[in-house]
């Protein structure tokens, strides 16, 4: 091991020592294990923690993984993803049927559903809520249904969308957040205020949200299919710490801990009384490192007086003095995948690097020097409060310092620090995604010019062409050549570094069945409850 990863070992692997059967068979994870069938009974509060608070519970502005699995309870879309990555129907009720000329598509309506206000689910209501994703101000999904120029209740159970070119991932995109369908009657009463009193469709309904503490859902009664939901409430409570998650989980005061860190699931594997299901990631983690982001996401880039902005070969020698393998063994103990591209090999389509770049250090020096910057080159790193993010922020401070910067770690609370790498206000901070289906879901929302998650500041013409070409592309060989030269271009900015791809480990109680976790990484409690 190289000399900073040893001075590193006390404080990244110190937490395991009270593990005595680390490499026991015990605590070897077995293979993908997504659902639980055992038959469950009816009743019962089931309390799921949540690595960080949510943001806000509005399908256009959230942004955030804990956000997607609450709304994963309570707000159906138009489609879902199963267990097999496909997208299947779910308040739609076929897949669409699309116009020769790809830009009229025509998609039927779930009958007989109510929103949580009890007021009906039609086809006028999804226009509502598509058009609203794509005009209002400050809307997450802008990107995503950027071809939508508009859409038409044709009747009361079918709407037909009119695009301006044809667009490939409009099925996936609708099977996200973009396709939840959200109450007319409460986005007309509450506005804004939204979020504060969400209203879909789905087997539980918002009741309560204490900040930084739990949101409280209860079984809606209204939902379509609220016989088969077995549950009467689901708490989801926000607990930061990964032994903390797990400290409750064995006293029993919560039931299923969700983005469970690899030395938890260790533990956790020596428990008799605990279960593991674990599912490939389509997503990814990382770096974000400030090239021009001076007047927030939305916004075209400006000129920054930060460490990375001035020049490109700074923020390659930022990435080079990085160890991709060595962050997997010693943060995630080998329990993840390196990654140096947003496209996961389990997506529907892949591309990108078939091997990771290795560290160097010689070269990444000799960049800086290049470039007439004067070191060491002073970075802040915005990280969570979380021990995972602390543990990698450490290594990667120490890593940097070989190559020539100063890296300075700043913990903060997860929605804050949304809030300042939105409005531009860092260096450097830990980036991640929970990852879709298809590969523009992990790409344009990110890097096109003033995208709404483009905290980055990249503004590339060619960027901007390739993802519009690989939206209208159709042929799956020649998109994928499409995303190779896009991901490639992604690569040479150095603005968005991967490092790993995680995998989804959620730890539930053994009396607990039904539960379902997939790709998306989404806990799905809709058919969960206490074992019959």
């Amino acid at each position: 091991m190289r000399r900073w990863t040893a001075a590193l070992l006390p404080v990244a692997l110190l937490p395991l020592s009270a593990c005595a059967s680390l490499n026991t068979s015990t605590t070897e994870v077995g293979a993908v294990r997504m659902t639980d069938d055992r038959p469950v009974r009816n009743g019962g509060t089931l309390t799921v923690a949540i690595k960080s608070d949510p943001d806000k519970l509005d399908p256009s502005l959230s942004t955030t993984l804990v956000s997607r699995t609450l709304f994963s309870a309570m707000c159906e879309k138009l489609y879902d993803v199963d267990a097999d990555n496909q997208v299947v129907p779910q308040l739609a009720t076929a897949l669409p049927q699309t116009s020769a000329d790809g830009r009229t598509v025509t998609i039927p309506v779930r009958t007989g559903a109510k929103f949580s206000d009890g007021t009906p689910l039609d086809a006028q209501a999804v226009v509502t809520s598509l058009m609203r994703d794509k005009n209002m101000p400050g809307s997450a999904r802008s990107t995503e249904l950027g071809p939508l120029t508009s859409a038409e209740a044709v009747d009361p159970h079918t709407v037909r969308l009119h695009l301006a070119q044809p667009y490939v991932p409009l099925v996936s995109v609708l099977a996200d957040r973009a396709g939840m369908v959200m109450s007319p009657t409460a986005l007309t009463k509450y506005g804004t205020d939204f979020t504060n009193h969400p209203s879909c469709v789905g087997p539980f309904r918002f009741v309560e949200r204490v900040a930084g503490d739990r949101v409280v859902l209860a079984r809606d009664p209204n939902y379509y299919a609220a016989g088969s939901v077995h549950l009467d409430k689901v708490v989801f409570k926000t607990i930061t710490d990964g032994s903390v998650r797990l400290a409750n989980l064995r006293s029993g005061d919560v039931q299923v801990g969700d983005q469970m860190a690899p030395v938890d699931v260790r533990s956790a594997l020596t428990e008799s009384a605990l279960q593991l299901f674990d599912s490939p990631s389509l997503g990814y983690q990382g770096l974000g490192l400030n090239m021009g982001n001076t007047q927030g996401v939305g916004k075209p880039p400006g000129k920054l007086d930060g460490p990375f902005a001035h020049d490109v070969r700074v923020r390659e020698a930022f990435e080079l003095s990085l160890d991709r393998d060595t962050i997997n063994k010693v943060v995630y103990q080998g329990m993840y995948a390196t990654a140096c591209g947003p496209i996961s090999p389990a997506a529907a389509l892949t591309a990108g690097p078939a091997t990771c770049p290795g560290r160097d250090v010689a070269k990444a020096r000799q960049l800086l020097k290049e470039a007439g910057v004067s070191t060491p080159v002073h970075v802040e790193l915005k990280i969570s409060t979380s021990p995972e993010d602390s543990r990698i922020g450490q290594v990667i401070q120490a890593m940097a310092k070989e190559a020539g910067f100063d890296v300075t770690l700043r913990p903060m609370e997860y929605t804050s620090m949304l809030t300042d790498t939105n409005n531009g206000h860092y260096d450097a901070y830990l980036s991640g995604w929970s990852g879709r289906l298809d590969p523009d879901g992990n790409i344009s929302s990110f890097v096109k010019t003033a995208a709404p998650l483009n905290t980055y500041g990249i503004s590339d013409p060619a960027i901007d062409r390739l993802i519009d070409e690989g939206r209208t592309t159709s042929d799956p060989q020649a998109r994928k050549g499409v995303y190779q030269q896009l991901v490639q271009r992604i690569g040479d900015l150095h603005s968005l570094i991967y490092l790993y791809r995680q995998k989804n480990y959620v730890v539930a109680s053994k009396d607990v069945a039904g539960l379902k976790v997939f790709g998306d990484g989404l806990i799905r409690v809709g058919d969960a409850g206490y074992v019959a």
